[in-house]
């Protein structure tokens, strides 16, 4: 039997279709939902798109253990995948899936992490501090913001000349080369348990 895997995302949703494509003729997995906090996310356009269901949802029901947390347990997902999701996520899901949240976050960690620091910000600070190298870590999600345990690193040069948004380009490549080979690589192992 596949093992399902759900997607949390706020935006555009590049990760969100790179993780639907990949596993889209796998017999280890599928995506079965993605869901956003924003209504107008072009994640939900192009999960659709791609035949897979997509909804948003507002504070109120991700904090509800009717409303999120029941839409996630009819999906009854193996893994929960923040690809791009830029809220601090709910402690009653963390609960609920112990070890089976993760988040993909675009800078080598610890640096660089905590309230505030994703996509741009992240960037900025990075090219600011005239860092040689930056990433991607994934990690487990917990109850503070980026401070669950790494799971994967994967580092990239960065050059005197960089601007952000070059740096932005090379840490999303790694992210669409490397994030879904390690969501695989976690159900693989988790169906060896």
């Amino acid at each position: 039997m596949k093992k399902r895997i759900v997607l949390f995302a706020s935006g555009n949703g590049t990760n969100a279709q790179n993780i639907i494509n990949y596993f889209q003729n796998s017999n280890q997995a599928e995506v079965v939902c993605v869901l956003s906090n924003n209504k107008n996310a072009k994640v939900l356009q192009r999960s659709l798109a791609l035949n897979v269901l997509a909804f948003s949802f507002t504070k109120t029901e991700m904090l509800s253990p009717q409303g999120l947390l029941s839409v996630l347990k009819q999906h009854n997902p193996d893994l929960i995948v923040l690809a791009g999701f830029l809220l601090k996520f709910p402690e009653i899901i963390i609960d609920a899936y112990p070890n089976k949240v993760i988040n993909i976050h675009p800078a080598l960690l610890p640096k660089y992490g905590g309230k505030g620091m994703y996509g741009q910000h992240v960037h900025k600070a990075v090219v600011a501090n005239k860092e040689t190298q930056s990433g991607i870590t994934i990690h487990y999600v917990n109850n503070q913001y980026d401070q669950g345990g790494v799971i994967f690193q994967k580092k990239t040069r960065i050059l005197p000349q960089d601007t952000p948004q070059d740096v932005a380009n090379k840490v999303q490549l790694l992210e669409h080369q490397w994030l879904p080979k390690v969501i695989e690589d976690i159900l693989t192992k988790a169906a060896l348990r």
